[in-house]
């Protein structure tokens, strides 16, 4: 029987995880990546990976606890087995990544140190100084080099993934890749292909991503037929260095460290932050969210502060928009201790240190809730059935994808720290259902049986659209198109979404998309060619973009990082206790009613030439939805009439009439 061969594409904690748990397991593995996988994506998360622990045990915390602020925070449009799965076996992860060698701070104790993280209560978040990412992807790269010394696993570094190769019965039987300095394009035979390509922020021109995240690898599988879930729900962080070539990420673990956004009270306060008296100062985010003050929800920040600086004309500076976070009442050292990797960031791009002189900030497009659509199998208790062969594959049969390109465990909204966590996760979970479906296929049905035909038309049909670019004369510039591409996702799809201004904008993007079809190439050479590659990836940018636009056109209400004021539920305003509670009645019911309408996924496909959207229901067996009440006007009232509900519901739903009657 022929040897069984996955092929993992991307290099980052996702792909890393897959590809140590698979050699392990003894399957081989091809692990292609855009970049050296040490300089993967990943290696940029700066703040640390969330999970229960015995601190935080004592506290009451445990982890349905932390399943349910992921769902909360999350506005619900996560499925909830996977995202229960995950938090359950967030300790362990955490321990074997301690015993794999990651350098985690510790207490004076020695126990592993935690921090707090926006959308929580607890101390969850484990960190290794500022550099958490770094340290996990180091630790995971040093056990993939461990089985590659051992011959089972196979590096293809700088190589860009061109798509999947389906076979006549649909199911995916390797890809095509070109690698980045010969330009060959060549077929890989793998009996499941693994996608762990991370983001899509380079089609918003400027975000906190890597420069190769372009979501140009997600859109190659959508243009080969897989699904795309929740498109719209694109993560703005609150907290950013503006920059003119990029924007770089200043850590939610600065504000979990202690670390207070403000403004002056009075418009572009021309003194220096530090000759502001504290009551001349607007700590915004504490004084309207007592309760998780400078730690609410990344989306919820974001609105925030663009708000005061835009809505309010509170920004720092008069011809940029930007806020204070200030670090400068905690010891220096205490912080170069725990956040000196950003730290030394600002200091580099800013010339400024924030340990005595508070930084300025604005928020910056930063990470993709949405991702390609994967499947699950789901235990009745709860949770996912370990080593199913459907859990984390796409549909197409075959397909896989894990870590940020994978839709399953954000919802609206990612909480901070759950993203180290959900890739780790993802492809550890992934592994074993490998197994169990490399372990199922009968003779004449693995990838080494399949013709060679097959991989030979694929590669031709690469071929043909590398050349038709090399030899095109084409009068349009890529990286104008591009310019203008981020610029307009940034001014519509970002903090606030206007439904006419999506509208323009999906005509704005059928224009550029046909203008990318018709560009000159300023390098036509056989050699490392960066022009075509960046063309490429520019053309393939259109289907995700659009399925951005659509989704969120389509989608008429408020719900984690997808937020329209046209559709926003108010607080209640009466004073009166009896009109107060009519208005949290009819609050409720309007909820109710944007439940069952909107509680849904987006599923973007695409038929050659224009994405179609779709919706599929949300599993929410594990906790029902209920009101995401941060910081609302009347969210008491809003919460005890809203559990008065639940009540009822539950008592009829056990037969009891009485109890549901009152």
């Amino acid at each position: 029987m022929a040897e069984k061969r996955v092929l993992v594409v991307g290099g980052g904690l996702a792909g890393l995880a897959a590809t140590m748990k698979l050699a392990e397991l003894g399957i081989k593995v091809d692990l292609m990546s855009l970049t050296p996988v040490k300089r993967s994506h990943s290696v940029c998360a700066q703040g640390g990976i969330n999970s229960v622990n015995d601190a935080t045990r004592q506290l009451g915390d445990d982890e349905y606890k932390h399943f349910d602020d992921t769902v909360y925070g999350g506005d619900f449009l996560n499925h909830q087995p996977p995202v229960y799965e995950m938090a359950m076996w967030a300790p362990k992860v955490i321990d074997l990544m301690d015993r794999l060698g990651v350098p985690f701070n510790r207490t004076t104790e020695g126990f592993i140190d935690r921090r707090r993280f926006g959308g929580t209560l607890y101390k969850r978040t484990a960190f290794a100084g500022a550099t958490t990412g770094q340290q996990l992807l180091y630790a995971l790269d040093e056990q993939v080099r461990r089985w590659e010394v051992e011959g089972l696993v196979k590096k293809y570094e700088m190589w860009d993934f061109l798509g999947p190769v389906l076979n006549d019965d649909g199911k995916c039987v390797g890809a095509v890749a070109q690698d980045l300095y010969s330009m060959e394009i060549r077929s890989f035979k793998a009996d499941a292909v693994v996608v762990a390509t991370g983001g899509c922020g380079l089609i918003y021109g400027r975000s906190t991503m890597s420069m190769t995240c372009n979501g140009s690898a997600a859109s190659r599988c959508v243009q080969a037929g897989a699904k795309y879930g929740n498109g719209e729900c694109i993560q703005v962080h609150p907290t950013a260095i503006p920059g003119a070539d990029k924007l770089r990420l200043m850590s939610e673990s600065a504000r979990g460290e202690g670390g207070r956004v403000w403004v002056p009270r009075t418009p572009h306060d021309s003194r220096a932050p530090k000759d502001i008296p504290e009551s001349e100062r607007y700590y915004f985010l504490e004084e309207r969210y007592p309760e998780y003050g400078n730690l609410v929800p990344r989306d919820i920040a974001t609105r925030e502060i663009f708000d005061v600086c835009v809505n309010e004309g509170l920004s720092v500076e008069t011809d940029r928009q930007c806020v204070y976070l200030d670090l400068t009442h905690i010891e220096a050292s205490e912080l170069n201790r725990k956040l000196g990797g950003i730290l030394d960031i600002y200091r580099k791009f800013q010339g400024v240190d924030p340990c005595y002189t508070p930084m300025r900030i604005f928020p910056a497009v930063h990470y993709s809730m949405g991702g390609l659509w994967t499947n699950y199998e789901k235990k009745e208790s709860g949770g996912l059935v370990a080593g199913s062969p459907i859990n984390q594959q796409t549909n197409i049969p075959n397909l896989f994808a894990i870590g940020e390109v994978d839709y399953h465990y954000h919802g609206a909204n990612r909480l901070g720290a759950n993203s180290l966590l959900s890739c780790i996760f993802s492809g550890l979970f992934l592994a074993p259902g490998l197994e169990t479906l490399l372990g199922s296929m009968g003779p004449g049905t693995s990838a080494a049986d399949q013709p060679a035909s097959l991989y030979e038309a694929a590669v031709k049909q690469h071929q043909d659209r590398h050349d038709n670019l090399l030899k095109q004369k084409g009068n349009e510039n890529p990286y104008l198109i591009h310019q203008e591409l981020g610029n307009m996702m940034t001014n519509i799809a970002t903090v606030v979404r206007i439904n006419s201004q999506l509208e323009e904008g999906i005509g704005k993007l059928a224009d550029l998309k046909e203008r990318a079809w018709k560009c000159a190439l300023s390098d036509t050479g056989n050699w490392s060619n960066q022009n075509v590659l960046f063309t490429k990836a520019l053309q393939d940018m259109f289907p995700i973009a659009e399925a951005i636009l659509k989704g969120a056109l389509q989608r008429d209400e408020c719900r984690g990082a997808h937020y329209k004021p046209d559709f926003q539920l108010p607080g209640l305003t009466a004073t009166d206790p009896a009109e107060h509670r009519r208005q949290a009645e009819e609050w409720c019911d309007k909820f109710e009613a944007n439940v069952d309408k909107f509680l849904k996924s987006t599923i973007a496909t695409y038929d050659g030439k224009d994405v179609n959207i779709s919706y599929e229901d949300v599993d929410t067996s594990i906790e029902p939805p209920r009101p995401r009440l941060y910081g609302l006007v009347g969210a008491e009232q809003i919460s005890e009439v809203w559990k008065e509900r639940k009540a009822k519901k539950k008592a009829a739903a056990q037969g009891n009439p009485a109890a549901a009657a009152t």
